[in-house]
């Protein structure tokens, strides 16, 4: 994190106390977990097609050569829309911290999805995330209840290297 970046994000803490730093980091990092769930989707789907490649070889060997300069880093992230992005925040909260995920998230100012959209919004306000043209704070309210979906309806999700499934 670059000073600038830290110098707004301690500046954003000051201005709008509702939520801890923890909550931000938490949305961050339930943002790349999304994303790397995004991906291995979509992967699995593409490996599902059933497209005879062969007919494409030259045109395949030709984007293969345009593209050796590219540099990854440079590749854009993945984006998620507000919906998405809640359900994300949802299992990785889930997978972090169990049943008490409705109370690690109530102790850090999240009491429901529209929090999630204010953190998400205050953090695009200091260029630590992005948005699409079409993405509105609004993407967030009212996504789930968090007595539902993290007590209630909790999503048992048993390992398989426990030996159980």
């Amino acid at each position: 994190m670059s000073e600038d970046t830290y110098s707004a994000f301690m500046q954003l803490l000051k201005d709008d106390p509702r939520y801890r730093m923890e909550a931000y980091q938490f949305v961050r990092e339930a943002l790349s977990f999304g994303q790397r769930y995004q991906e291995e989707q979509d992967e699995e789907a593409s490996e599902e097609e059933d497209l005879d490649l062969e007919c494409f070889e030259e045109e395949i060997d030709e984007l293969e050569e345009d593209l050796e300069g590219w540099d990854e880093e440079e590749d854009v992230e993945r984006h998620l829309t507000g919906q998405v992005l809640c359900q994300a925040i949802r299992q990785y909260a889930q997978q972090q911290y169990g049943l008490l995920a409705k109370v690690v998230l109530n102790s850090w100012g999240i009491h429901t999805t529209s929090d999630f959209g204010e953190i998400v919004y205050n953090l695009i306000g200091i260029g630590m995330m992005r948005k699409s043209k079409s993405d509105r704070r609004e993407d967030f309210n009212d996504q789930y209840d968090f007595e539902d979906a993290f007590v209630k309806n909790f999503d048992f999700q048993l390992s398989e290297e426990s030996g159980q499934a």
